[in-house]
C-alpha cells in the first residue's frame, strides 16, 4: 500500500553537492518519521539521517554539518542535501519509513576522482 521511490543519485568529484529525493505513494494516515540509510560496498548498512512526525532531526556523526534532511509533506516527499561529499560517502542510498518500516529501493551516490 505504500512504497517509497529514491531519486538524485550521481557520480561527482569530491567536494561535490547532490540532492536526493524520496517520494512517498500511497495512503498513510499520520505524518510518518523517515529515514536515510547508506550501504557500501562490503559495509553494513548505516543510519545516516532522521527526521520525525513532529519535524525533529537527527543525523549521523560522520556526516554532522554536511548533510541536511528535510521534507515537503505536502508533496510527500523527503529529501537529502549532501554537500562537501567525500570518497567515503559512496553508497547506495536508501529511503526508510520508519513505521511501518518500508524500503526504497535505494539510488547510487558516487564520489570520486
Amino acid at each position: 500500500q505504500v512504497q517509497l521511490v529514491e531519486s538524485g543519485g550521481g557520480l561527482l568529484q569530491p567536494g561535490g553537492s547532490l540532492k536526493l529525493s524520496c517520494t512517498r505513494s500511497g495512503r498513510i494516515g499520520a505524518i510518518p518519521g523517515m529515514g536515510w540509510y547508506r550501504q557500501a560496498p562490503g559495509k553494513q548498512r548505516e543510519l545516516v539521517a532522521r527526521i520525525f512526525s513532529d519535524g525533529s532531526t537527527n543525523v549521523a556523526d560522520s556526516v554532522k554539518g554536511r548533510f541536511t534532511i528535510s521534507r515537503d509533506n505536502a508533496k510527500n516527499t523527503v529529501y537529502l542535501q549532501m554537500n562537501n561529499l567525500k570518497p567515503e560517502d559512496t553508497a547506495i542510498y536508501y529511503c526508510k519509513n520508519i513505521a511501518p518500516p518500508i524500503w526504497g529501493q535505494g539510488t547510487q551516490v558516487t564520489v570520486s576522482s
